[in-house]
């Protein structure tokens, strides 16, 4: 069945879509007039779409992330999960973290829904053995020896002696 104008679904969906489009085309207007150029409507239009579909996606990621780990509610170490194919981004985020739990002073009181497990090392970012190994293209951890290391290696001694 087709959504219809009323339906409750597409209004939230259309209203979070324009609030969306008035606020990149704020910010792209702002752009634009530091740097002497200009753009279309149908460009701030096609960015809108673009920035929503990355929203979405990053949403869906984020709750199977939380899923994965038998919650209902996303953490922040789901959030330094999603960034970590990002390293700029994820730096940003660990320095935006621990500056944040400096400015708590430790109390984690029971009201805290962040975990200081992702800001101790929960959620690794690339060290020890494992960061080592995946940074050289290893095979990093949780990984046999020889796997995923492409096709006729990882035999055995046997082999590498024929």
């Amino acid at each position: 069945m087709a959504s219809t104008p009323t339906d409750p679904s597409t209004t939230k969906e259309e209203a979070l879509k324009s609030a969306l489009w008035l606020s990149l085309g704020a910010h792209i207007d702002d752009t634009c007039l530091h740097h002497a150029f200009s753009t279309t409507p149908q460009f701030i239009g096609a960015f809108t779409e673009l920035v929503y579909t990355q929203i979405q996606s990053a949403a869906r990621d984020l709750a199977a992330f939380a899923r994965h780990a038998g919650r209902a509610q996303v953490r922040t170490e789901d959030v330094l999960l999603l960034a970590r194919r990002n390293e700029g981004l994820e730096g940003l985020l660990m320095g935006f973290v621990e500056e944040l739990r400096k400015e708590e002073g430790g109390s984690g009181g029971a009201g805290r829904r962040t975990s200081a497990g992702a800001a101790r090392g929960g959620v690794r970012k690339r060290g020890g053995a494992a960061g080592a190994a995946a940074g050289r293209g290893g095979a990093g951890r949780g990984r046999g020896a020889g796997r995923a290391r492409g096709r006729g290696r990882g035999r055995g001694k046997a082999a590498a002696a024929e």
